[in-house]
């Protein structure tokens, strides 16, 4: 099991839920032992540290898709030139950031992660430019500044930071209230059950009145839940994967109901399902996921 199954969203959103398509097996069972629950929740930091070691920047691929299919990133501005705020919470190595800074030039991003290796992996992108020009000092000056003003590596548009979102403060980061758009795509299910609340709450206080959380992950039954084995199954609907990392996936109603506590309001919460063809190993399987937008509501 790889520590992400996620892929190109498909087109048009249906509204049936996935239960349909519910198979035996899902690593049902007994749950692990509670000595490894725990370990697995003291290690969280160190298994995703080692798998952007292992990855580095080549296991995701750049999430092009992302304007296409949340159009609150284009249009949420209340006046054309008004700079966008945004706050990637759960960057990784920025693989919706930098298409985001490529495609947009007035906007500001706020990226955290949990793994300090996956945030130096974004820093090292933006210090790329700056150490050319210092290579390079002996060409014109023109040249130079031509390059130091390259928008998508500038530092002025990006703060890179880590930050465990369950227990660190956005706000020693993020001034309060300041955030327009937060996306969280295929993050809180790498979250425990049981602190997906205090993310949320984090996230909250950052976030503007009116502004909203783009949310895309792992619907219950996607074929990556099914394919578990018996033994890895930490808790209802939430499992562990070989290197360590661990995955939830989410029901309509359960993701509802932990943003309502927090007191965002619902604007869109569907199950986004595909068929995945693997043409060499001759197999088709489905793939669930959940798109949604949660807005803070205005004060």
């Amino acid at each position: 099991m790889s520590a992400s199954d996620e892929a190109d969203p498909p087109g048009p959103v249906p509204r049936e839920s996935p239960a349909t398509i519910r198979s035996p097996g899902a690593g049902d069972g007994a749950p692990v032992s509670e000595f490894r629950r725990r370990k697995l929740e003291e290690d969280a930091q160190k298994n995703w540290d080692l798998f952007y070691k292992r990855n580095t920047t080549n296991f995701y691929k750049d999430r092009h898709w992302t304007t296409r299919e949340f159009a609150e990133l284009k249009a949420c501005r209340e006046f054309e030139a008004q700079r966008l705020v945004l706050l990637e919470a759960g960057c990784g190595v920025g693989n919706c950031i930098f298409p985001l800074l490529e495609e947009d030039l007035n906007i500001f991003v706020y990226a955290c992660d949990f793994s300090p290796r996956a945030v130096d992996f974004v820093k090292s992108s933006f210090s790329k430019i700056w150490d050319f020009t210092k290579l390079f000092d002996y060409l014109t000056i023109t040249s130079i500044h031509l390059a130091q003003q390259n928008p998508l590596f500038s530092t002025e548009r990006c703060l890179a930071f880590q930050c465990d979102l369950t227990k660190d403060d956005l706000k020693a980061s993020v001034p309060s209230e300041t955030v327009d758009v937060v996306t969280l795509i295929f993050v809180l299910s790498a979250i425990h059950p049981d602190k997906m609340k205090q993310a949320l709450e984090n996230i909250y206080q950052v976030l503007k009145p009116g502004g909203v959380v783009l949310f895309r992950d792992y619907g219950l039954h996607d074929h990556a839940m099914l394919r578990f084995k018996p033994g890895n199954k930490l808790a209802e609907n939430f499992y562990a994967r070989q290197d360590g990392t661990r995955s939830f996936f989410f029901s309509r109603e359960f993701l509802e109901n932990l943003f309502r506590q927090v007191g965002y309001e619902p604007v869109v919460n569907e199950y986004v399902q595909r068929e995945t063809v693997n043409k060499k190993e001759g197999l088709c399987v489905p793939r669930v996921f959940l798109q949604s937008k949660f807005r803070r509501p205005m004060k």
